[in-house]
């Protein structure tokens, strides 16, 4: 048996949980998929997957060769386009880490979008908020958002701008109320504030003013790394909060939460599509950046 043809027949199967359906998409038998899978297993000598009547899933051995295999069929794809010149259908499920608040309409929106166009395109989206390694935990990219991330990322990540993301400092007006509105950023020492603990400059923020840049350091009432938790301390008056337009555009309509200083930019909000640096980018990977970078798919 071809074990190349084998290889793309073992993905296929892995990407849509099912070998009636990688049939239907490879234009195989069923028995003929099976056959194939089986020809990598003896030929590896290692099981593969799990089967039974409902359920595939991947065996610790299967996890790891599928993601090499998976790796090595993208970039085979791409060579054979560029040497003769023809373009891959993007296809297959991209493995992507996002903040936990990317989960509202505007990114979904975008996901819809993209799918609209390249439909053989699946997600597969971690929003735990943790900062994910993409090499050995299988993601094929992150979206992840700070001031100067092109410049700090790791020599082996290529972290490329695709939009940017407005954030400012709200607080509900009960809080506001109890422990008053402070007028100049130098106050924000004075009052309890909710902070993400992700961010690399720490208990201090930037802001960007008439009179340049300016920093103001602070002592967190509750910090976290779940920026749900976040929000909905503040909603509850529990502090100030430095949140992304995206969780607070509504509140902010309804007066659930007001906006300090309105007429000063935070520094920051760059959202950055991080991926590990190699030749070949998969066509998937490379259309979804490509995407939201150049069609503004985040609404930047």
């Amino acid at each position: 048996m071809d074990t190349l043809l084998s290889m793309r027949v073992f993905r296929s199967v892995v990407e849509l949980d099912s070998f009636v359906r990688a049939s239907e998409r490879l234009h195989l038998s069923p028995a003929m998929v099976s056959k194939h899978v089986m020809h990598l297993e003896r030929h590896l000598d290692a099981r593969l997957l799990n089967r039974s009547s409902r359920h595939l899933s991947l065996t610790e051995i299967g996890k790891v060769y599928f993601e090499q295999c998976r790796e090595m069929l993208d970039n085979l794809d791409e060579v054979e386009a560029t040497v003769s010149r023809t373009t891959v259908v993007p296809r297959g499920t991209i493995r992507l880490s996002a903040p936990v608040w990317f989960a509202n309409t505007i990114f979904t929106r975008a996901l819809a979008a993209y799918r609209e166009r390249f439909p053989e395109v699946s997600f597969d989206i971690d929003l735990s908020g943790r900062v994910v390694n993409l090499v050995e935990e299988g993601f094929d990219l992150a979206l992840r958002v700070s001031h100067n991330l092109a410049q700090s990322a790791s020599p082996s990540l290529i972290a490329r701008p695709v939009g940017r993301i407005e954030f400012g400092l709200v607080a509900a007006p009960a809080y506001l109320a109890r422990a008053g509105r402070p007028a100049l950023p130098q106050e924000l020492a004075q009052h309890a504030m909710i902070s993400y603990s992700l961010l690399a400059s720490g208990n201090e923020l930037s802001f960007e003013g008439p009179a340049g840049r300016e920093s103001v350091k602070y002592q967190p009432v509750l910090q976290s790394n779940n920026e749900s938790l976040l929000h909905a301390a503040a909603l509850d008056g529990m502090g100030i909060a430095l949140l992304p337009s995206w969780q607070t555009d509504a509140d902010l309509a309804a007066g659930r939460l007001e906006r300090l200083f309105p007429g000063q930019r935070m520094a920051g909000g760059a959202v950055h599509a991080v991926y590990t640096s190699r030749r070949y980018l998969s066509s998937k990977v490379r259309t979804f950046i490509d995407f939201l970078a150049e069609e503004g798919g985040l609404g930047a």
